[in-house]
């Protein structure tokens, strides 16, 4: 069944529930209502969803908050209403899909609160990435806080044209993605712990390029896979064709690719994040990509510490500075094309002040043949590397100007000269009057 099919199947079964009689409303401390109160059973009460829609909706009408006590209850497709809040006891609410299905959807509402809930997919559903243990659209103003989603085939949480916050929730053993964000409206993704994923941690996508606007910051993600694909899969933080986003102050470890990746988008933001043993390049700005901001931010462990390329699909138009990059994988274990390379960049870049130690390959690369235009190279440290920096000196190539650089205890270079993958000089300096596009001055070398 079709998502959208699957949708309206469930909103019209909120509304017609034939033997369901109306439960007396039970206020709590607080003024919440208790599901339990009103006959919500625990484990053995079978699948309880028309029950827990109707006691939903009274609570609604009543403008009361839901409180589900501690328990495993059963459901499948509940449909969220506008100014529905939902509480659980911390830690032990749970609610498992009682079909294989989502366990709350909602589509074109506004206001809704989740926390303290866990959801439970039994192992279930399907892996076609367009569902998700909770599934929203063209909702705004979602608040979902404190809760746990775990053990589904698809996305943990799949918000589509939405807005609001996602916050201090947990994500575990999911077959696509812990949170899958499709052309968002300014989402706040923030202090989530995302752990065992089969293709992604956090996606915020969009159909085709447009203003999005969310911020993902000071989240946790480890253990992201892929099982297919050759780059829309295996990342921490993955953003696809969604302008003005920031990835702030995460912590990633161990992708199966990238740890962040930014795909054709604008005004992109990335500062200040721990990125930890990814297989392939850590941090990637990639294709049609303009205006990239990369900095601050500490590598330690890739088969490439960042990427900022693809001036051939329009990619241009970077900062990068003030990172550390450093203990760069002779090979990528997934990826057989990656290069060892700390920094790389091709076009309308600067890279300034960055430490980049320990590379079994260049430490920084400038263009690649005829892809490089007016890239400046300034102030950074290099050591530890086979060549302390390489620039494309291949016909064709632009302008780069690379100074105050200070270059240490290198194997087999300080600044050399590249045509395409084989060397064209070994010593930039010593042969810059062959090489007018390339302007060097005041860099050290020891």
């Amino acid at each position: 069944m079709k998502r959208r099919t699957l949708l309206r199947t469930f909103s019209a079964g909120a509304v017609a529930m034939p033997g369901i009689v109306a439960p007396v409303l039970a206020t709590g401390a607080g003024g919440y209502i208790d599901a339990g109160e009103m006959g919500l059973l625990s484990q053995g009460g079978g699948d309880q969803t028309r029950l827990l829609q109707q006691i939903l909706k009274e609570a609604v009408d009543a403008g009361r908050p839901l409180f589900i006590p501690a328990g495993n209850y059963f459901v499948a497709g509940i449909v969220l209403p506008s100014n529905a809040t939902i509480i659980g006891q911390s830690g032990d609410t749970m609610l498992t899909s009682a079909t294989g299905g989502p366990v709350f959807t909602s589509s074109w509402q506004s206001n809704i609160v989740l926390q303290s809930l866990i959801f439970d997919g039994m192992n279930a559903g399907n892996t076609d990435g367009e569902m998700g243990l909770l599934v929203f659209e063209e909702c705004a103003a979602i608040d979902i806080e404190g809760c746990r989603f775990q053990n589904y085939k698809d996305n943990g949480l799949y918000l589509r044209n939405c807005s609001g916050r996602v916050r201090g929730s947990e994500f575990y053993e999911l077959g696509q993605s812990a949170i899958h964000a499709q052309n968002s409206a300014g989402l706040l993704i923030s202090e989530n712990f995302i752990n065992t994923c089969a293709n992604g941690g956090i996606r915020v996508w969009r159909h085709e390029n447009g203003s999005d606007r969310t911020i993902v910051t000071n989240n946790h993600i480890t253990k992201i896979n892929s099982d297919w694909g050759d780059g829309q899969n295996g990342n921490g933080i993955n953003i696809f064709q969604a302008d003005e986003v920031v990835v702030a102050n995460n912590v990633i470890s161990d992708c199966a690719l990238s740890a962040i990746r930014a795909n054709s988008t604008n005004n992109t933001i990335i500062e200040g994040n721990q990125c930890l043993n990814s297989s392939e390049v850590a941090i990637f700005s990639e294709f049609a990509f303009s205006g990239s901001i990369i900095s601050n931010n500490l590598v330690d462990g890739a088969a490439t510490g960042i990427s900022i390329t693809n001036f051939d699909d329009g990619g241009r138009l970077a900062i990068c500075s003030n990172n550390i990059v450093r203990n760069i994988m002779p090979f990528s274990p997934t990826n057989p094309d990656t290069v060892p390379i700390g920094i790389f960049a091709e076009a309308d870049t600067a890279i300034n002040a960055n430490i980049v130690e320990n590379v079994p390959g260049v430490g920084i690369g400038v263009g690649w043949g005829t892809y490089l235009r007016n890239v400046l190279v300034s102030n950074n440290i290099v050591r530890l590397a086979k060549f302390g920096i390489g620039v494309s000196v291949a016909q064709g190539a632009g302008h780069a100007k690379i100074s105050d650089n200070m270059i240490v205890e290198t194997l087999e270079g300080g600044i050399v000269g590249m045509r395409w993958d084989k060397i064209a000089s070994r010593d930039l300096v010593e042969d810059q009057n062959n090489f007018p596009q390339i302007s060097l001055s005041d860099n050290s070398f020891a």
